[in-house]
Order: C-alpha cells, then structure tokens, then sequence
C-alpha cells in the first residue's frame, strides 16, 4: 500500500493578498486524502493576533479568520514558530485558539519529513 502523501505549506508575510493560498491549498490537499500542515513564521505572525486575521476579506473568500478556523476543524494542524515571536517581542502575546506555537527546529523536521513544500 502507498504510504499517504503530505504537504507543508509555509507563510512568512502578513501582506493580505498572501493569505489565503496556504489555507485553500490546505483544504484542497486534505479534500485530495493528503496529509497537509501550515506553518507561520516572522511577519505572518502579525495575522494571527486576535482581531487581525477577522479583517482580511477579499473578493468573495470568506474572512481569513474563518478560513483559518476551518482548517482547523478539518484537522490540519496550523504550527507557530515561537522564535518568530520572540523576534517580535511577543513572549506574553495571546494568538488564535487553537494553533500550536513550536520550536524552530520544528520547521526543520517538519520539511525533511514533508513531500513537498510551498512557501508564502
């Protein structure tokens, strides 16, 4: 039997038009029965703090916050680099439920076990 298949989509900017690829293509792999992560680092953090992510709507998308509570509910994990908040200075700052802050070498791991990966 094929071993399944997974994809780690990374995003590195908080630039709104760059927002939703990660996430669609995220779903789109989990609805194709492939194993999808996404992992946010640097700048991209600044989408996650509560309140920001429910303002970024384009088009006809849902809010990125309803697409980011979507992946999750589809059981795609959604990985936060805890270096990238350090950087920021964020070491007591409060992001989205759900999403699980890692360590950077997590990132690593995550790319050498991974099929393929797309960055953002």
């Amino acid at each position: 039997m094929a071993q399944k298949k997974t994809i780690l989509y990374v995003q590195t900017s908080d630039n709104p038009e760059r927002q939703y690829s990660p996430l669609v293509l995220a779903q789109t792999a989990r609805a194709m029965d492939i194993d999808a992560q996404v992992y946010y680092l640097g700048q991209a953090l600044r989408i996650l703090l509560p309140g920001s992510a429910e303002k970024i709507k384009l088009g006809t998308f849902p809010s990125i916050l309803e697409m980011i509570n979507k992946t999750l509910e589809m059981g795609i994990p959604i990985y936060v680099c805890e270096a990238s908040k350090q950087m920021l200075g964020w070491e007591k700052v409060q992001l989205l439920p759900g999403l699980k802050i890692v360590g950077a070498g997590t990132l690593n791991d995550l790319v050498l076990e991974a099929d393929g990966t797309q960055w953002f």
